[in-house]
C-alpha cells in the first residue's frame, strides 16, 4: 500500500448535512465535526447507532457510521453511466477529491482541514435506497475484482476522533494504521 504525503493527499469539494433522516443531504457552507458524535445537526449524530433500520436490530450499539465520505470521482463515473449526481446526493457529508478512499485500510486517520480528525471504520453498505433515489444506481456503485469479489464502490464510514470545523477547500492528510492493514469491509 501506497503511504500517502502532502503532494498526493486530497482536499474537500463538498460538505453536506440533514436534521433529517432522509437519503440526500443539502450542501452547506461547512459542517462541525464532534469527537466520539458525528456531525453536529445531522440525524446520524450519536454516540450509538442512529441509522434507523439499525434501531432497530440493537439501539445500543456504537455508532460506527458517524460521518460518510464519497470520492468525487465516483460522482464522475455514475455521470459517465447516464446517472445525474450531485455532492450531497448520496448521502455523504464530506465529497473528497483526489484520494482514493476505497484503497485505504480500517483504521486510517483522515486531517482535514486545521483541526478535524476522522477513523475510517469501514465501507458503506449499499442499499435499495439507491435505487429509491435514482433506477439502477445501486448496480452502478458495484463491481467485481479481477479474483470476483464485490467491490463497493458507496463510500466509506467513520468516526469523530477530533473536533473541528470542515469546509470546501479543506486539504485532507492521511495517517496510516500500524501495519499490517486490515481491508476495509461493510459497517
Amino acid at each position: 500500500m501506497e503511504t500517502k504525503t502532502p503532494e498526493n493527499a486530497g482536499s474537500v469539494i463538498a460538505v453536506a448535512r440533514d436534521g433529517g433522516h432522509n437519503f440526500s443531504k443539502p450542501t452547506c457552507d461547512n459542517i462541525k465535526l464532534v469527537s466520539g458524535l458525528g456531525v453536529e445537526g445531522d440525524a446520524h449524530f450519536g454516540k450509538t447507532v442512529q441509522h434507523l433500520y439499525r434501531i432497530k436490530k440493537d439501539p445500543d450499539v456504537p455508532n460506527l457510521r458517524q460521518i460518510h465520505l464519497i470520492h468525487s470521482e465516483l460522482h464522475d463515473e455514475l455521470r459517465g453511466k447516464g446517472f445525474a449526481i450531485s455532492p450531497g446526493d448520496m448521502g455523504e457529508n464530506i465529497t473528497t477529491q483526489g484520494l482514493d478512499i476505497l484503497d485505504l485500510p480500517c483504521g486510517t486517520i483522515l486531517k482535514i482541514g486545521e483541526q478535524a480528525a476522522i477513523e475510517i471504520t469501514g465501507l458503506r453498505n449499499p442499499c435499495y435506497q439507491l435505487n429509491d433515489f435514482r433506477d439502477g444506481l445501486m448496480k452502478a456503485c458495484l463491481d467485481k475484482a479481477a479474483d470476483g469479489s464485490v467491490i463497493f464502490k458507496s463510500g466509506i464510514m467513520g468516526v469523530i476522533v477530533q473536533d473541528g470545523t470542515v469546509k470546501p477547500g479543506d486539504q485532507i492528510q492521511i495517517e496510516l494504521p500500524a501495519e499490517p492493514y486490515i481491508p476495509l469491509d461493510l459497517v
